[in-house]
């Protein structure tokens, strides 16, 4: 008789493993694992009730929950558990009111060192004993398909986002002028430091005719994908707009509105969008929100910073306020324009470089080549940080009229 029922109990157990590995086979989702795994036990083993924890980022998520009327938690911190294999003790701390009591055993499932899941069951049959190795082992087969399963989907979303990542890295790419121009009448400078694949920083330079040139910098809020596209879709209205006869009020009115419709006021951009005229010798420019470009007359040996604008592009569906700024019979005059990333880089004493360095080194350096401006701005600037990373995206556009 003995003899028999271990038998059918073999044979039970093979069912099981059969039904499992099955499933496994023809890679069933989490959720049909977890329930064919439960039935399994339920029928062919000697389980009552069973209640299965696996291990998922610094805790332990209830998956299965089977005959069990105590409350027992849906999440256990793995700090609350302790594995005491000396004495063949689990304790586990718990809140008032949650109890395992009804549970008579527990089985552990371990990878190395590291526990993968709990397992607590009760027997149908009080009298008739649970090869709890074999429950053990199938517990471990099906928490290892769940492992290889979050893993795979883990690889599959970091190769997505690496896809996403790249792509994005190219329409960037494709957003800056493929050159700048560097002749008697204007020279043009830039230095672009993203501080990933992927920055939320954009500069250009647009002559619409011999004698008319615009030159804009921004900075998108977010980074990575959507940035990317958010910044593409405003470099396509504002390319749109110059190629009109708007004005520079009307210009900003139009992207501030397009953004706003775009991103219902959750995304904004900084932006500064200037207009150099060489016959009337004018420069009319905009600042919103952005951090104020330098403006040094060559002639007059100062400097001043254009602020005059308006607020954000984004955050409101009309623009609160607008000044254009204008400065006339400019000649010979250099721009300096740049983004956050470059003030607010840091030394090991996490103290920024700061708006007044940048005046200050500009100061100094009036009525400079762009070229030369940039490499000794940059010389200084790695002696500031010392090798600090980036915090930001940084950039620097120098333009120089004449």
């Amino acid at each position: 008789m003995d003899t028999e029922f271990k038998y059918q109990r073999k044979e039970l157990e093979l069912k099981a493993l059969l039904e499992i590995t099955q499933a496994i086979n023809e890679n069933q989702s989490e959720v049909v694992l977890a329930n064919i795994f439960k039935f399994t036990c339920l029928v062919h083993l000697n389980i009552k009730s069973m209640v299965l924890y696996v291990a998922k980022e610094g805790a332990f998520e209830k998956m299965i929950s089977h005959g069990v009327k105590s409350e027992v938690p849906f999440l256990i911190p793995a700090k609350d558990i302790n594995d005491e294999k000396s004495s063949g003790q689990l304790r586990i701390e718990l809140p008032d009111g949650y109890s395992f009591q009804e549970l008579e055993t527990y089985l552990p499932v371990y990878h190395k060192d590291k526990m993968l899941a709990i397992l607590f069951l009760r027997r149908k049959e009080p009298n008739q004993e649970l090869d709890l190795d074999f429950t053990q082992a199938l517990t471990n087969i099906l928490v290892v398909a769940l492992e290889n399963k979050r893993f795979a989907r883990k690889q599959l979303q970091q190769e997505i986002l690496n896809r996403e990542i790249a792509i994005a890295s190219q329409v960037q790419q494709m957003l800056f002028p493929a050159e700048l121009p560097d002749t008697k009448k204007l020279k043009a400078k830039v230095t672009y430091f993203p501080h990933s694949m992927v920055g939320g920083d954009y500069y250009d330079l647009i002559q619409r005719s011999k004698d008319e040139v615009f030159f804009c910098i921004a900075d998108v809020s977010g980074k990575g994908f959507a940035a990317a596209l958010l910044m593409s879709n405003f470099q396509a209205t504002l390319r749109t707009l110059l190629r009109s006869d708007a004005d520079l009020k009307m210009i900003v009115n139009q992207l501030n509105f397009t953004l706003y419709e775009n991103t219902k006021g959750e995304r904004f951009i900084t932006f500064f969008l200037g207009y150099y005229n060489y016959k009337t010798k004018k420069l009319q420019y905009v600042n919103a929100g952005h951090n104020a470009p330098i403006l040094c007359w060559e002639n007059q040996n100062r400097q001043e910073l254009l602020q005059a604008g308006t607020t954000i592009l984004g955050a409101f569906d009309e623009l609160p306020f607008l000044e254009i700024g204008e400065r006339k019979n400019l000649e010979s005059f250099t721009i300096h324009l740049y983004t956050d990333g470059l003030t607010e880089a840091i030394n090991k004493e996490e103290e920024e470089y700061g708006e007044s360095r940048l005046e200050d080194f500009v100061k100094n350096h009036l009525c400079m080549d762009p070229e030369d401006f940039h490499r000794e701005f940059f010389k200084e600037m790695r002696a500031f940080s010392d090798e600090v990373p980036l915090r930001d995206d940084l950039t620097l556009l120098s333009l120089r009229f004449r």
